[in-house]
């Protein structure tokens, strides 16, 4: 019994350690050293894991066509799992004022492909509006709070929110 809870905190350490920092705007200066680690971890697994990863939190490579190129952009990102074919995207910036390039790429397009946990599907795209997105919104607050602080950081500047359906 004592051993059970002692293994389910181990576990959730990470995770919780790391939404108690994502509250915290000072973690904004570390973004280049987290995307640089981010993107390394990634070459060096084929994909499979990164940094986020390590602290049992989903992260996904997207994949998704440039919406003035057509050549094909990857990048590491945090989902909110909803579901079991089912992933939000929010397109925070790190709380920066300007959406990030690749949420104008995704809102361009209808498909795309992710890669997570050693696994590559193809999802379906639809950027998130209204009421529809006011709920997911909801949700996403719910497990990573840390959207709540840079949405703040962002000032009025709206994330773009998309859901990713498996197909």
């Amino acid at each position: 019994m004592a051993a059970d809870r002692i293994r389910r905190y181990l576990a959730d350490l990470l995770p919780n350690l790391g939404r108690a920092l994502a509250r915290q705007p000072w973690v904004m200066r570390a973004v280049p050293v987290v995307t640089l680690l981010e993107r390394m971890m990634r070459r060096l697994s084929g994909g499979r894991r990164g940094v986020l990863d390590l602290a049992r939190l989903p992260s996904m490579e997207l994949t998704v066509p440039g919406r003035r190129t057509g050549i094909a952009r990857t990048v590491s990102l945090l989902y909110v799992p909803d579901g079991l074919d089912r992933h939000l995207l929010v397109g925070s910036n790190w709380g920066r004022p300007e959406h990030p390039s690749w949420s104008a790429n995704l809102a361009a397009t209808e498909d795309a492909e992710i890669h997570s946990g050693g696994r590559r599907s193809k999802v379906r795209v639809r950027l998130l509006q209204g009421d529809e997105r006011d709920r997911a919104w909801e949700r996403v607050i719910d497990y990573w709070p840390g959207y709540a602080m840079e949405q703040r950081l962002a000032g009025s500047r709206t994330f773009r929110l998309f859901e990713l359906v498996e197909i």
